[in-house]
C-alpha cells in the first residue's frame, strides 16, 4: 500500500474513506481548537496524546496504546477495516506518521498520509469545514498487534542500523527541551525528520530518500530501526524509510524510555 496520498487524490476520494485529522505540535497550540476553526470536511479529530498512546511512564512519554483502549478509539472516530483512512495534521506528516504506524501496527490494510498535511489541503483552495464533528458512525476495527515491526530496548543494542529522528542539536545532546537526559543512545545515526521533506513540506522522492538513507547505511536488506524522543516523530523516519523501499523498526519507547533505566548507555557529541 502507497504510504501517500496526494491533496488532488483526497479531493476525489473525499466521500469514499475514514479522514482522521491529528493535528499536534509539541508545546504547539491546542488540537481541537485548530480542528474547529478549519478541516478537511468529513474528518474527525484524533488526540495523540489520548487517543494514540497510553499515559506516560517507564514505557516512555507515548508508550503504544493497550489494544483494547485503541480498538475503542478507532471505532468512536468511525474507523473500520473495510474502509481505507486517510490521516493528515500541520506538522509535516510527523503526528500523522503516529497515526498511520499505529493503524498499520495493529492490522488496518489501508491508511495513507496526506502528503503536505493541511497546508496543502488549503493551498490547492479546496473545501474547508469548521466547528466541531463526530463520525457519522461507529467503526468496527478491531485492533490485532504485529502488522509493523518493533524492537524493544534490550534488542536495540543489536540493530545494525539505529537511526535517530531527532534534531541534530538534540542527537548531540548540545539541547534538551523535554526530557530529563541529553544525548543519544550509542550507536545511532542522526537522520532528522526535517531532511525527508522538500521546500514545500512534502516527502522528498523515493529516490532522494533512499540516497538520505543509504549513506547512514539503511538500505533494504539492512536491519534498520528508529528511535526519536518518545516513539512519535521516529514513525516519520519509517514513512520514509518505507518510500525509500527500506523496512524499518521502530522502537516506541525511544530515548524517553532508554533513560528510564541508569544502567543504559548514552553519549553525547556527533
Amino acid at each position: 500500500m502507497q504510504p501517500l496520498i496526494s491533496v488532488a487524490e483526497l479531493a476525489t476520494a473525499r466521500e469514499t474513506v475514514t479522514i482522521l485529522d491529528v493535528r499536534y505540535k509539541l508545546g504547539g497550540p491546542p488540537g481541537p481548537a485548530e480542528f474547529a476553526a478549519g478541516h478537511v470536511p468529513g474528518a474527525v479529530y484524533v488526540d495523540l496524546d489520548t487517543e494514540l498512546a497510553a499515559p506516560p511512564g517507564r514505557g516512555g512519554r507515548h508508550p503504544l496504546p493497550e489494544p483494547a483502549a485503541f480498538t475503542r478509539a478507532m471505532q468512536r472516530l468511525g474507523v473500520s477495516a473495510d474502509r481505507p483512512v486517510v490521516v493528515y495534521d500541520d506538522w509535516g506528516a510527523r503526528a500523522a506518521g503516529r497515526a498511520w504506524w499505529l493503524l498499520r501496527y495493529f492490522g488496518h490494510p489501508s491508511v495513507r498520509v496526506l502528503d503536505g498535511g493541511w497546508g496543502a489541503w488549503r493551498a490547492a483552495g479546496h473545501p474547508v469545514a469548521t466547528g466541531p464533528a463526530a463520525a457519522a458512525s461507529l467503526g468496527t476495527f478491531a485492533a490485532t498487534p504485529g502488522g509493523m515491526p518493533i524492537v524493544e530496548a534490550s534488542g536495540v543494542p543489536a540493530i545494525g542500523v539505529l537511526i535517530d529522528a531527532r534534531a541534530p542539536e538534540r542527537f548531540r545532546g548540545e539541547v534538551e527541551p523535554v526530557d530529563p537526559v541529553a544525548g543519544h543512545i550509542p550507536g545511532a545515526v542522526n537522520v532528522p525528520t526535517h531532511a525527508n521533506l522538500d521546500a514545500t513540506g512534502q516527502f522528498r522522492a523515493p529516490a532522494e530518500l533512499a540516497a538520505e538513507y543509504a549513506r547512514v547505511g539503511a538500505v533494504p536488506g539492512a536491519d534498520v530501526a528508529v528511535y526519536c524522543g518518545s516513539g512519535v516523530t521516529a514513525a516519520h523516519d519509517v514513512l520514509a524509510l518505507e518510500l525509500a523501499g527500506v523496512r524499518a523498526k521502530l522502537y516506541p519507547g525511544s530515548w524517553s524510555s532508554w533513560i528510564t533505566d541508569p544502567a543504559r548507555p548514552t553519549v553525547r557529541g556527533a
